[in-house]
Formats: structure tokens, C-alpha cells, sequence
């Protein structure tokens, strides 16, 4: 496995994260169009002055059980990816690929909190990813 390889298979829990935020926004998009005003009609007059929820409720739950279902693969690619770091002899190169992919630290916050340069923090992420298999 090359390198892009290896990065691109450390970047899935970051993706993980995003998609997850993506479902949050999406539930927070819809609590939000159901209480505000301009959300709640749909223009047309209702006999009890009460709009149907049903369609509502629908996609609310469609989006509870995407987003549980994300966490949980959310969960399985974090372990699996910890799995493979916790291998690397190395434990700067191992801090480096955690605080990058796990983490989703910056270079410069991670060369901060390790006390290295920029550079250094660079060159030893190539030696790690060298050094890094995945079984």
C-alpha cells in the first residue's frame, strides 16, 4: 500500500466526523423549519388551524436512525484505525498519525503541542506512514 493509500485509509474517521455533522445540521435544519413561522404553513387553509406532523415526524426519525447508524460506524472505523497506530513501534511517529487523523489536528497545532517545527512534524509523518501497515 502506498502512501495516498494509507492516508486516504487514516482520513475515513475524520469523513466519519463530517458525515455525522452533516445528519446534526440536517436535524437542526428541520427542528428549525418547524418552529419558525415562516416554516409552519404551507400556505393552504387547515380546517383546525393545525398543520399535519406526520411528514415531519417521518423524516425526523429517518435522520435519528441515520445519524445513530453513523455513530456507530462513526465508532467501528476509530477502533480499527487506533488498532492499526497503537502497532507502530515508534510512539512519535504513532503520536503524530493520532493527533493528525484521530484528532484531526492541524501540522503547526500538532508540531505546538509536541514541541517540534513544522518540518520536523512533516518528515516524521512520512517516516510513520512509511511505517505504518495495515493488516
Amino acid at each position: 500500500m502506498n502512501n495516498e493509500e494509507k492516508k486516504q485509509y487514516l482520513r475515513r474517521y475524520q469523513v466519519a466526523k463530517r458525515r455525522e455533522k452533516l445528519i446534526q445540521d440536517a436535524i437542526a435544519e428541520l427542528r428549525s423549519s418547524k418552529t419558525s413561522p415562516v416554516g409552519l404553513g404551507d400556505g393552504l387553509p387547515h380546517g383546525s388551524g393545525t398543520s399535519d406532523l406526520s411528514g415531519y415526524a417521518a423524516r425526523w426519525d429517518e435522520l435519528v436512525r441515520e445519524l445513530e447508524a453513523e455513530k456507530e460506524m462513526q465508532m467501528i472505523v476509530y477502533q480499527e484505525i487506533w488498532d492499526q497506530l497503537k502497532r507502530i513501534p515508534d510512539a512519535t511517529e504513532m503520536e503524530v498519525l493520532t493527533r493528525k487523523y484521530l484528532f484531526g489536528q492541524e501540522w503547526d497545532e500538532i508540531a505546538s503541542e509536541m514541541g517540534y517545527s513544522y518540518r520536523n512534524i512533516t518528515r516524521i509523518h512520512g517516516y510513520a506512514l512509511l511505517h505504518f501497515e495495515i493488516s
